[in-house]
């Protein structure tokens, strides 16, 4: 950027001469043809009895420092183009740099504010799949339980869970329960069997569930277990 900043003022400073020598040259230029105008007339008004020679010696010698100045100028004014369209083209460049750094930057911020989110969301993934475990045992305690067991004890299971669920929820670990007949996805199901073609049921779909699956954040975190049914 400092050196951006140094290459516009440069082109700028290079610019503001060149339009100086321009002016410069038109001025000696309209004195020029002033000088040569009043020469033209002198001469008009000297007596005829002068030679020509004589009267144009000084006028020549005057042109021709004239021409030369000019001439100088216009190269210095060439000198001048040339370098401030270089110093154009090496900030264009410099630029161009420029926008492409700023852009890679804010990719790269852009990438690891999303893997900085990523890795908080899913950070608990080994976490939740631990506890996965622990609402598998307490759906089957309450599935199970016989009729005979403490009304207490059943109670106080089924209220853990229904607790354990809501944090789930809260947490946004959601299960995976297909349902018979649905389509199987290899991206949320596991085929753990096939099964003859049964009723209601097209080929490739799921017949049985036999484990519950469950997604943090719409990624599955485990695949639900299921039996598909056979294609013929």
């Amino acid at each position: 950027l400092i050196m951006y900043q140094r290459l516009y003022r440069s082109v700028r400073f290079l610019s503001g001469l060149a339009v100086q020598r321009q002016q410069q040259l038109s001025a000696i230029s309209n004195l020029s043809g002033i000088s040569r105008s009043s020469q033209l007339c002198s001469h008009r008004l000297m007596s005829s009895t002068s030679s020509e020679a004589d009267a144009g010696a000084p006028g020549v010698g005057g042109e021709a420092d004239d021409a030369q100045k000019l001439e100088q100028q216009q190269q210095e004014v060439a000198a001048l183009a040339k370098r401030c369209s270089e110093l154009q083209t090496a900030m264009d460049q410099l630029q161009d740099k420029y926008v492409r750094a700023l852009a890679e930057s804010e990719n790269t911020r852009r990438r690891l504010t999303r893997q900085a989110e990523e890795a908080r969301i899913f950070g608990i993934s080994a976490f939740c799949k631990d506890l996965l475990d622990v609402a598998d045992v307490l759906a089957k305690a309450n599935e199970t339980a016989p009729p005979e067991a403490d009304p207490t004890l059943v109670e106080g299971l089924r209220m853990t869970e229904a607790q354990l669920k809501q944090v789930f929820r809260r947490h946004k670990l959601e299960p995976i329960k297909p349902d018979v007949g649905e389509k199987f996805d290899p991206n949320q199901h596991e085929a753990l069997f096939e099964v003859p073609v049964a009723e209601n049921c097209q080929p490739g779909t799921v017949a049985v569930v036999t484990k519950v699956g469950y997604r943090l954040h719409e990624r599955t975190l485990r695949p639900a277990l299921v039996g598909v049914v056979k294609y013929t």
